[in-house]
């Protein structure tokens, strides 16, 4: 069992995600990087505490390799978008990717990942690579919010989300054409 953090605008929609990719074996959401021991929600939002919303993805290495994640991730938000996903913005809402420091082979990864992305996509993505410093559970109704709501906001529609990733290559998918169409598609509501 390998670990990632993950980051991409409200967790709500990134656990709610990852949680149909098969090869996760579990995740939560907390802040991540925070420069404020445990800080609740409204600090987080307050942009005080400098942490992100944050994914604590669990997954099988045998079964999903840490690349594969990396590009759903990017698929399912804007990665040149700073401070933004959707209709949320702030700070806490940056986008990004956080390893352990044990598993340092896995910012090459990271890196490679974003900078084809930015290749294929001819744009800069403002997605952080970097260890993770800390990280805090949020409380408890923040965990599984959409599975518990499923009426609840989310920026990223899963359901064609999923679908797209299915039936694109991994090339496919990150053509300018179908980074917009992607992008057209996943978006629940516009800004």
């Amino acid at each position: 069992m390998r670990k990632i953090y993950l980051a991409g605008g409200c967790f709500w929609g990134i656990q709610a995600y990852f949680a149909r990719v098969s090869g996760v074996l579990e995740s939560s959401v907390g802040y991540a990087n925070s420069h404020i021991a445990n800080p609740s929600y409204e600090l987080v939002c307050s942009g005080i505490s400098g942490a992100v919303e944050a994914l604590e993805l669990c997954y099988d290495e045998k079964r999903l390799g840490l690349g594969e994640i990396v590009d759903r991730l990017l698929a399912i938000i804007d990665p040149s978008a700073l401070n933004y996903q959707g209709n949320d913005i702030g700070t806490q809402y940056r986008n990004g990717v956080y390893y352990l420091q044990e598993c340092g082979g896995d910012l090459d990864i990271i890196i490679e990942r974003i900078r084809l992305w930015e290749q294929r996509n001819a744009r800069k993505a403002a997605t952080e690579a970097m260890s993770l410093q800390n990280f805090y559970l949020a409380e408890p109704y923040h965990q599984n919010y959409l599975q518990a709501n499923p009426q609840g906001y989310c920026h990223i529609n899963i359901d064609s989300a999923l679908k797209l990733w299915d039936t694109s290559s991994r090339d496919d998918c990150y053509s300018a054409d179908m980074q917009n169409l992607n992008l057209a598609k996943i978006r629940s509501k516009e800004r």
